[in-house]
């Protein structure tokens, strides 16, 4: 049997084990444009698990360790890879609910039903990925015939490297390249940093920068609350619970009853449990209500007058943490009521100042900063979803690793939210352009991905990595043009690649080519080439240049 703080210490190591190998993993994407690297990816998405395993006491139960793992993966996911893997993770919590310890078979059953729950969120599996290699773990748990948990966890393992070394044979992309599947890897690496604790009792050691960030992060209380003390303020004590769900639980009635003995009030859910946050005057009342809807954990009350100044102090702490971490998001966001006069709002994915500025001017309410090498969390995304006080939030993720992170938020926000599938930035500029306050939000969010549809994007970028890739022979640091996220030529020189582009992606019934300069790009030369791609356009179609400020790609442009 597996006991809770064996299965705490596995999924540290486990963590660990990832957040050592990160760029190793990062290495083994195929597609040479800059991305948000598969293994960081997942390294910071168990990363956001362990933070808060390491709180948990040795006579925690595997029901326990097993659903703070899944809540906090769940908030911390980033990018599609680590969207599955929260997936996984949770399906495996569901598996051990009311179980003190795991068995053999409770092994066996947490991993099939962790694949069920992946397969079940993706809507077209691709076989040959990180889905394969988990469902072959599952599938030799399923009819192995052993009572030993550490050999099923074993026969787990030694299962999903068969299926990992098999990747390249299922995926040809992979096969041309050499290398195994990027996410596959990472869930393998996560396994055995497990079994070096449930077989060997021996926990992989963290590198000393994350090691470093983890002090930091438990040093620094999570949330941005210090920022939100009044001198005027009239409740004192910052009241915050974590409730274990029972059959009467309803989140609704709990933020009713908050919201009617202080202020501040954040409530969110998944399927197990509930988080809450009051600014209260009697925060007795707030408990004896919370206990209810079940279980209580993770109590904290705080006298905000007493800690004003240490407060303020760790909310520098935190802003500088952000910084050194290179997460623009953490502290930005502070949390709004839902006013009911307010029916729409707008969430937006970008990077860079000036394409925060273009979002902002066509109504969108908070930019959340994240792109291709940086995928903001689903946390992230659902902070900036309850800074925005409408009863309706519209999200445009903009690219297609952050669509993921984005629809897990839909599930544990306090308002409605509609995610909007946009996989690039002009597809979401447009499908703001199109939105019609009078119409319902089912209408807008069809006739907004439906503008979005209508969009050809453009991107100019180089080359991460050396790759032979679609037919490309490619080499680190060359021009890539890319149509529609498939990479059409390659080139040397950056002007001939972003205007060939340009007049290639212009059709019959083109109107209108917007050209977007990036932050590696100087004014001059950005006129320059809009000049040159206003004079190969057939006469009709205008063409403008924004400024986005955007890194990675030095243009991207629009076609409608």
């Amino acid at each position: 049997m597996i006991k809770g703080s064996v299965l705490r210490d596995s999924m540290i190591s486990g963590a660990n084990s990832i957040a050592n190998q990160r760029s190793q993993i990062d290495e083994l994407n195929v597609f040479p444009v800059p991305d948000g690297d598969t293994g960081t990816n997942m390294s910071m998405t168990v990363t956001a698990a362990k933070r808060e395993l390491v709180k948990l006491p040795d006579d925690c139960t595997v029901e326990k360790v097993s659903s703070v793992a899944a809540s906090s993966m769940l908030r911390g996911a980033r990018g599609n890879s680590g969207v599955i893997t929260s997936l996984l993770f949770r399906g495996f919590s569901k598996a051990l609910v009311g179980k003190k310890e795991a068995s053999a078979e409770d092994l066996a059953k947490a991993f099939e039903s962790g694949v069920a729950a992946a397969y079940k969120a993706v809507m077209k599996p691709t076989e040959g990925t990180m889905l394969t290699v988990a469902r072959m773990g599952a599938e030799a748990a399923a009819v192995a015939e052993t009572e030993d948990t550490t050999e099923m966890f074993t026969i787990i393992l030694d299962a999903a490297k068969v299926a990992l070394a098999n990747t390249p044979e299922q995926l040809p992309v992979l096969k041309k390249a050499g290398v195994v599947d990027a996410g596959g890897a990472g869930f393998v690496t996560i396994l055995e940093g497990m079994l070096s604790v449930l077989r060997d009792g021996v926990m992989v050691e963290g590198e000393a920068s994350e090691k470093t960030a983890e002090e930091k992060a438990n040093f620094v209380p999570k949330g941005v609350y210090a920022a939100e003390i009044d001198p005027n303020m009239k409740n004192f004590y910052c009241t915050e619970f974590l409730v274990n769900k029972n059959d009467k639980a309803s989140a609704v009635k709990l933020r009713a009853f908050l919201e009617s003995i202080g202020d501040s009030v954040v409530v969110v859910d998944d399927e197990d449990i509930i988080k809450a946050h009051v600014h209260t005057n009697d925060p007795g009342k707030a408990l004896s209500s919370a206990i209810l809807h079940g279980f209580l954990s993770n109590m904290k009350i705080e006298n905000m007058k007493e800690q004003n100044a240490e407060r303020q102090t760790e909310g520098k702490g935190l802003e500088k943490q952000a910084e050194a971490e290179k997460n623009p998001n953490a502290g930005k966001f502070k949390y709004a009521a839902v006013d009911p006069d307010t029916a729409y709002g707008f969430v937006a994915v970008a990077a860079g100042d000036g394409l925060k500025d273009i979002f902002t001017d066509i109504g969108v309410n908070a930019v959340v900063s994240g792109g291709q090498t940086m995928n903001p969390s689903t946390e992230d995304i659902l902070e900036a979803i309850h800074s925005v006080p409408a009863k309706t939030v519209f999200v445009l993720p903009n690219n297609k690793n952050i669509i993921m992170a984005a629809e897990m938020a839909v599930d544990i926000a306090d308002r409605k939210v509609i995610v909007l599938p946009t996989r690039t930035i002009p597809q979401g500029i447009s499908a703001m352009l199109s939105f019609d306050d009078a119409a319902d939000a089912e209408a807008n969010a069809v006739a907004m991905m439906q503008a979005a549809d209508r969009v050809a994007t453009g991107l100019v970028t180089f080359a991460a990595r050396n790759s032979d890739f679609d037919g490309h022979k490619i080499k680190e640091g060359e021009i890539l043009a890319l149509e529609n996220g498939k990479l059409s030529f390659t080139e040397k020189d950056l002007t001939k690649a972003a205007v060939k582009l340009a007049r290639s992606m212009v059709k019959k019934d083109s109107s209108v080519d917007t050209v977007i300069s990036g932050c590696d790009v100087n004014e001059e030369d950005a006129e320059k080439l809009t000049e040159q791609i206003s004079a190969k356009m057939p006469s009709g179609v205008e063409v403008t240049r924004l400024n986005g400020g955007q890194p990675v790609y030095y243009y991207i442009i629009s076609v409608e």
